[in-house]
């Protein structure tokens, strides 16, 4: 019989589109919420991209997830929200600030129908200040955050391959979301409502930068950190990249001088101690540099595996995905749709939760859920307004996932 998960029991209603507000969604899904998720009836989430449950990046956050369409700018549609919050724990929403409340959904709305919910929101900047009414998608986050300062040189500012911004709104959201349930199971107040951002959660990622800036009273960039850090980045002879990360350990650096087999390092004055291979770390990195050009990465793995070196190969995403230490950890897997997923990064009691869900579609459970709380004929009646949308066979508009380039073979 499969263990209950945490948060089984719990029901999240999300109003939430593209990232932040459903990878939040997501997380707490995996835990074992139910969550609901409200869509437009035309199109449904703009996620979809106009694919459907065909798109694998709305696949990857919301899969598992039930969908209702309801049009919240229809007085009817509101009333069938309302009454569906007394039923719920927690909202999420990521729209901008006041939106929500205009459609008469903000926190202090749902409070009067339910007291006891959780209102979580994410917006871009917080929902005061200078900054509040801005459009901001998931690039902005990450510059005004200071990422692209720090993952950059001077003067050469590049965008990065990946939604950071996003993706640590919605965990830092989660995060607050199962505070503030275990502060409830506890006995410590009511409702609650979160604010975060794309700004404030960024500040997760750059805290250590931050550190760095009231500690030097310089902004550091891309290269600041890393003698302290002691890391280095080589290319090996068969083109290949190894990282490598000695922190402040003497043991560190002895078992990577041993893998070079540089014993005269060891007798430089410029490297004898931590603090001095600080203060020359200009001067280490080329002498490392080129060692790791005369052998493959191969060797080196082999090299630094025997000397306990703190290192890992520079991997592509096709390489992390075949690697053998993500299929013994089973961190991937392939819903029942045939959209692969990302698996929770946790394991409960040696279990890792599953995602084999199907991804939904637009307004697949909308008259299961409204049943809750409508008649069959007043569903009837919303239906036949165009207030609600039902899939009328979800098995059969369910599309098939995209699949491009070597992913598709």
């Amino acid at each position: 019989m499969p263990q209950a998960l945490p948060l089984a029991g719990f029901r999240v209603l999300e109003l939430g589109a593209y990232i932040s507000g459903p990878y939040a969604g997501t997380i707490l899904g995996s835990l074992g919420a139910d969550v609901v998720k409200v869509e437009p009836p035309k199109g449904g989430d703009a996620f979809r991209r106009n694919v459907g449950t065909g798109s694998p990046y709305f696949a990857q956050y919301n899969a598992g997830k039930r969908s209702i369409a309801i049009d919240l700018k229809r007085p009817e549609g509101l009333a069938l929200v309302k009454a569906l919050l007394p039923r719920f724990d927690v909202v999420i929403e990521n729209s901008r600030p006041g939106k929500m409340a205009q459609l008469g959904l903000g926190p202090e709305d749902c409070k009067a129908v339910n007291p006891q919910i959780i209102y979580a929101s994410v917006s871009g900047f917080g929902d005061s200040g200078p900054l509040r009414d801005r459009a901001a998608y998931d690039s902005i986050g990450q510059s005004i955050g200071g990422y692209y300062a720090i993952m950059n040189d001077p003067g050469q500012a590049r965008l990065t391959g990946t939604c950071i911004a996003d993706l640590v709104s919605g965990m830092v959201n989660a995060m607050g979301i199962m505070a503030a349930l275990a502060g409830r199971g506890n006995g410590n107040g009511g409702g609650t409502v979160l604010k975060t951002s794309l700004l404030e959660a960024m500040s997760t990622v750059t805290i250590d930068a931050m550190t760095q800036y009231y500690e030097t009273g310089e902004s550091p960039t891309r290269q600041t950190r890393h003698p302290q850090a002691q890391n280095f980045c080589l290319l090996t002879s068969s083109g290949d990249s190894i990282t490598l990360h000695l922190s402040s350990s003497e043991k560190f650096w002895r078992c990577l001088v041993s893998a070079m087999e540089r014993p005269d390092l060891l007798e430089d004055p410029r490297f004898t101690r931590y603090a001095d291979r600080m203060d020359h770390f200009w001067d280490l990195k080329p002498i490392v540099e080129a060692e790791f050009l005369k052998r493959d990465r191969a060797e080196w793995e082999h090299r630094l595996t025997v000397e306990d070196v703190p290192f890992a190969p520079v991997l592509t995403m096709q390489e992390v995905a075949e690697h053998e230490q993500t299929t013994h950890l089973d961190l991937i897997e392939t819903a029942a749709d045939g959209h692969v997923l990302v698996r929770p990064p946790w394991r409960i009691n040696d279990v890792r939760p599953h995602r084999a869900a199907p991804t939904p579609v637009v307004g697949e459970h909308t008259v299961e859920v409204a049943s809750e709380v409508l008649e069959a004929q007043d569903i009837a009646d919303l239906l036949a307004a165009k207030v609600i949308l039902q899939a009328a066979d979800p098995t059969a508009t369910r599309e098939a996932p995209i699949r491009l380039g070597k992913a598709a073979e």
